[in-house]
């Protein structure tokens, strides 16, 4: 467990696993949204991500937590040596999005880029879920399978295990 990319829909509970595995390992985090957005919200330039993405790739140890750009992704499930998919249902997923905009209204969520709003941030998270099963699907849950093959992969499906994931897996 050098290489880890932790994914899933937005609202998973991707920072919290990231965050505990950083803690547990002293691997370094890199949360995608802080490299994705500028202080006001807006994109950055793709070349600017590609380098960041890539500087990160090419070191010896790290935990990636976001999706990013398709092509970013692909390249991060081919380099880690550990997959961790944070698979909770729906409905869950769409709790943990309301709750952290909630929270939001009083605190920065923990690891929300610099100055981006989490109103909007939310927003576009309910879209996303909204699109999620045409990405998240069969055929997709059929490719990681077989990563299992040659990588460590791990699925999370209940917040039970999302809770005992770091302690249950980390040695």
């Amino acid at each position: 467990m050098k290489r880890i990319a932790v994914f899933g829909k937005p609202g998973s509970g991707k920072s919290t696993v990231s965050k505990a595995l950083a803690a547990a390992t002293g691997i370094q985090l890199h949360q995608l949204d802080s490299i994705v957005y500028k202080k006001n919200s807006e994109l950055v330039e793709h070349e600017i991500y590609d380098e960041a993405h890539n500087a990160i790739l090419s070191s010896e140890c790290w935990i990636i937590d976001g999706m990013g750009s398709l092509e970013s992704f692909n390249r991060r499930l081919a380099a880690a040596d550990t997959l961790v998919y944070i698979d909770l249902p729906y409905l869950t997923s769409y709790w943990f999005v309301t709750k952290r905009l909630l929270k939001g209204f009083f605190i920065k969520p923990e690891g929300w880029p610099e100055g981006c709003s989490v109103l909007k941030g939310s927003l576009q998270s309910y879209k996303t879920l909204k699109l999620c099963p045409k990405f998240w699907n069969d055929e997709f849950m059929s490719g990681l399978e077989a990563q299992a093959r040659h990588k460590e992969v791990y699925i999370i499906k209940s917040v039970f295990e999302l809770n005992q994931f770091v302690f249950q897996n980390v040695k």
